[in-house]
């Protein structure tokens, strides 16, 4: 396959660096906090507790450079790989367009490692070693997502990657730091969260199934097929709606509008992306579908915190 041709660079050294980072995939890192965030805000105003500032800024803070780490580390990895250089659409990577070095990115994702490091500390002193260990297992998470002996994206374990470290664990972690709580309620939001930021990936690898497997880049979908992709997108939304209902309906302080129109909203949005997905089959147009997950995600993440404030 012919290589793509590539994009003009933008002039400013900054730009270029930002737009490198994926800026938009922040909304992945930012969902599963506020979710978690604006249950905690309820919960404690419901026994007339304190919400805690500085643990909130340091979850955010954590969440958003832990991603771009991601961001910048996984880009390193696809483009010594291959997998980038001749791919058939999809977003710019900035590595393969000559927008910055290799070693500018993997400089790039360590030091927002290090960055997020920093703001994880700030959560020691209200969550003691609980949350030194999973801060810890999470930054590794970030490196061996897609780099190591045996990444995960690339062993069929993205999604459960995806769904542990921008779902569960951010979401039951943050509430804990604020609550001391360890809820199950709050698991099966994360999960729920989880879930759809796991769309995301899944759009993303259903598009690039047939290069994946050219590069031995065995994602769920390159292993299994298109069917089980297409169907595997699908079932996601669904599941994660069913699991938002079962919360929606043990919380005794949740809007109920609010829930309602959260549970419609987005199962409105998200059986429209999956019918694009499933009328174009293949292609760069696919790239759509991935933008149009992302903002489901974040619809969600909206919605569901509104209801539950």
């Amino acid at each position: 396959m012919a290589k793509l041709e590539k994009t003009a660079a933008p002039k400013s050294a900054f730009l270029r660096w930002f737009l490198a980072s994926r800026p938009q995939s922040l909304a992945a890192a930012t969902a599963p906090v506020v979710v978690a965030l604006a249950s905690a805000w309820r919960d404690l105003q419901d026994v007339d507790g304190a919400f805690k500032i500085v643990p909130a800024i340091c979850c955010l803070g954590f969440a958003i450079f832990a991603q771009l780490a991601a961001n910048f580390i996984n880009d390193y990895a696809d483009y010594r790989s291959g997998v980038d250089i001749d791919e058939p659409g999809g977003p710019i990577r900035a590595l393969v367009e000559g927008w910055i070095s290799v070693r500018c990115a993997l400089i790039s994702g360590f030091g927002c490692l290090a960055v997020a490091c920093c703001f994880g500390l700030g959560t020691i002193y209200y969550g003691g070693w609980l949350i030194l260990v999973v801060g810890i297992v999470s930054c590794l998470a970030s490196v061996f997502y897609s780099c190591g002996p045996k990444p995960m994206a690339y062993y069929g374990l993205g999604d459960v990657a995806v769904v542990t470290f921008f779902g569960v664990t951010p979401v039951v972690f943050t509430y804990y730091l604020q609550t001391h709580v360890i809820s199950w309620e709050m698991a099966l939001v994360g999960l729920a969260i989880g879930i759809v930021c796991d769309n995301v990936l899944v759009a993303n690898n259903y598009r690039d199934r047939d290069q994946d497997r050219l590069h031995r880049k065995y994602t769920s979908i390159a292993i299994f097929g298109e069917r089980f992709g297409r169907y595997f997108y699908l079932v996601n939304g669904l599941l994660a709606i069913a699991l938002l209902i079962a919360v929606f309906c043990a919380r005794r302080n949740v809007s109920i509008v609010f829930a309602t129109i959260t549970i419609v909203c987005y199962t409105a949005l998200h059986l429209i992306a999956w019918r694009r997905l499933a009328a174009l089959r293949e292609g760069s147009e696919l790239t759509r579908v991935y933008e149009m997950s992302a903002r489901n995600l974040l619809a969600l993440a909206i919605l569901t915190a509104v209801a539950v404030l």
